[in-house]
């Protein structure tokens, strides 16, 4: 029984590796989705609205960690086998491996075969900037940027928060990620609105973040690499995505940041690196390669501390 929780997420994580997102089957998220853009429509308007978006972000988050507590605490008390199930049905649900590699592959793929245009509609599909004027080398490294933030915030981020909270903690985390993903933005509709979700995400993915870039200097075996992360991911705009960024760069020895459009702006952004060096097609290989082997990692840092511990 005490191994329960490290069978779940090993499962789940297995599971994740395997299958990814079925676009068939109805995905957690997109619930959450429905119930923040509904909460948003209902509340963000008139006067007050960092008040309504603080209480729309404390009730969803709460409610997502309540519930599935009180669900886990039921069945452990009639069924060990339902409490195994739905939390590896939970788990399955916040993590996204799989479908992260698929998605940056196939931008890759897409700018291979189908060229320039088909590659930045492809890329428009994952990231938030504008795509309209990209070139081949910056749909590349925009892609490579993307894939070491969403290491972080939809693979390392979740199983921390559930080695440290068990479900409601992974399910806790995953809502506070999608509020930031929907309201998070510095625009007119949403400053003041989803304010509140956007700092909730930054201080969630604060030391997820900079774990993440840890593991990807270990996997490469580049540790010697931190204080490169250190200087280097603070010059990005976002409090955390920079420092996976800056060791994802500094294992490939490249140049990711710089300056770009995001909703029609130019956003002027430092770069993080110096070797503004081609990005070849094949290195997507090795960056999925990097990201399997992190997730993989931090598993089996898990594991072992968790079967230490037990002894």
């Amino acid at each position: 029984m005490e191994l329960i929780s490290l069978y779940i997420v090993i499962t789940a994580f297995v599971l994740d590796l395997i299958f990814g997102d079925p676009r068939w089957l109805p995905h957690l998220i997109v619930l959450y989705g429905n119930l923040i853009s509904k909460g948003e429509k209902l509340l963000n308007k008139g006067n007050l609205r960092f008040i309504k978006g603080l209480f729309l972000t404390l009730l969803l988050v709460s409610s997502s960690f309540v519930i599935p507590y009180f669900i886990i605490s039921y069945l452990s008390n009639y069924s060990v086998f339902g409490e195994f199930i739905f939390s590896v049905v939970c788990v399955f649900f916040c993590l996204a491996n799989k479908t992260l590699v698929t998605e940056g592959k196939a931008v890759f793929n897409t700018l291979q075969n189908e060229g320039l245009e088909a590659g930045r509609k492809r890329l428009s599909w994952i990231v938030g900037r504008d795509t309209t004027n990209l070139n081949a080398q910056q749909i590349k490294v925009a892609t490579f940027e993307t894939m070491s933030e969403n290491l972080s915030d939809g693979i390392i981020a979740p199983l921390f928060y559930y080695v440290c909270f068990g479900v409601p903690g992974i399910m806790a985390y995953k809502m506070i990620n999608t509020f930031d993903s929907m309201i998070g933005y510095k625009n007119e509709r949403y400053e003041q609105f989803g304010k509140f979700a956007a700092k909730l995400d930054d201080v969630a993915n604060f030391l997820p973040a900079r774990l993440t870039a840890v593991l990807i200097l270990l996997v490469k075996f580049k540790p010697n690499g931190l204080g490169f992360v250190f200087k280097e991911g603070k010059k990005h705009s976002s409090p955390n995505a920079g420092y996976p960024e800056a060791a994802l760069a500094y294992v490939l020895n490249c140049q990711f940041g710089g300056s770009n459009y995001y909703g029609g702006k130019f956003v002027e952004k430092p770069c993080i690196g110096s070797n503004n060096r081609p990005i070849n097609d094949d290195e997507i290989t090795n960056v999925a390669i990097i990201n399997y082997a992190a997730s993989t990692l931090f598993i089996v840092i898990y594991a072992f501390v968790y079967l230490w511990l037990s002894l």
